[in-house]
């Protein structure tokens, strides 16, 4: 496994090349694993109330190999989320994970969801987490809600940036707030199954390694994300009529140092509420930069002067308009 990893490692920062992040200043990017945001076994202090950095959430149990969410079970759902707020600028979440269960296809549901959230442990309809949330979910979905649609194939994954304004579509399968998605076969593989979100540079990449063949495949890449820092870790999972095992083996986080240019720096800004540029979605517009204080006096004193300009007009107008009435009267 060791040398396993080491190999996605290097398949990751090959294609950090590819999508940008490499060039010549690619090999002045460092990773270092956070530990008090990852989770692997043998999970030591989960759900401890005195110790331990990850609480558990409804139905999810620790077990020897791996933290199940949910077990194949009609109406279960958990959770399991990191006590410690992430501050990174940059970082990259890999997860490792298991799907299975009795289910044959489309008879399975309904999946799970990686985090990166203002708000932890509130459950809720959102695969076992709370709706109109504040930052990034990204969705495992398992099961075709719209039977209309012939365009996806589920499994899917999908994305969602929310700044508490927007609610999931269950009905739609996410798809009026989805930023970008690809379909995963995941479900009952005898290979290890990864995913892979990265948060670089104001751009979110979404990776799976699904096939066993320990080689990273494009899902979502989106520019211009912006993610608040402060925000807790997490993952749940959620099942109803149709049920399936959805196992968390690890989270790793890893802390990414990345160069930026002057420009970069100023763009790449704090902000305080998710948001993604140019995203056409009602509420999620870009913040309007404040207006500067030239601009703010030359706009009244501009409205000033056609008020005046106004009244004189008025003025005129009616003086015109008596002088004509007293001739007409004589």
């Amino acid at each position: 496994m060791a040398a396993a990893a080491g190999r996605w490692r290097a398949g990751l920062a090959l294609l950090a090349v590819a999508l940008g992040l490499g060039g010549p200043r690619a090999e002045q990017t460092e990773e270092h694993l956070k530990r008090e945001h990852s989770l692997s076994k043998p999970y030591q202090g989960v759900g401890s109330a005195s110790s331990g950095l990850w609480d558990l959430l409804g139905n999810a149990m620790v077990m020897t190999q791996y933290i199940r969410l949910t077990p194949d079970v009609q109406s279960k759902q958990g959770a399991v989320w990191n006590r410690v707020p992430c501050y990174l600028r940059d970082w990259e979440m890999q997860v490792h994970f298991k799907i299975h269960g009795q289910g044959k296809k489309n008879l399975n549901g309904d999946g799970f969801a990686i985090w990166y959230t203002k708000d932890r442990m509130q459950p809720g309809p959102v695969f076992g987490s709370k709706d109109n949330f504040l930052g990034l979910g990204v969705f495992v979905d398992t099961y075709p809600n719209e039977e209309k649609q012939q365009e996806r194939v589920f499994p899917y994954i999908s994305a969602m940036v929310n700044n508490g304004s927007l609610t999931y579509d269950h009905d739609r399968d996410g798809r009026p707030t989805e930023l970008g998605g690809c379909t995963a076969m995941v479900r009952n593989l005898n290979h290890d199954t990864f995913l892979v979100i990265r948060y670089v540079k104001r751009r979110l990449t979404v990776l799976i390694d699904i096939d066993g063949k320990h080689e990273w495949r494009d899902c979502i890449d989106v520019p211009g994300v912006r993610l608040p820092r402060g925000y807790y870790f997490g993952t749940s999972s959620v099942t109803g009529d149709l049920s399936d095992n959805h196992d968390i083996i690890s989270l790793k986080l890893y802390q990414l140092t990345v160069e930026r240019t002057p420009e970069e720096e100023k763009r790449d800004r704090e902000v305080y509420l998710p948001v993604v540029d140019n995203l056409k979605l009602p509420g999620m517009e870009a913040p309007l930069e404040p207006m500067s204080g030239l601009a703010l006096f030359l706009i009244v004193f501009f409205s000033l002067v056609a008020i005046v300009f106004a009244i004189v007009i008025g003025v005129i107008v009616y003086n015109k308009w008596q002088e004509q009435s007293r001739k007409h009267f004589y």
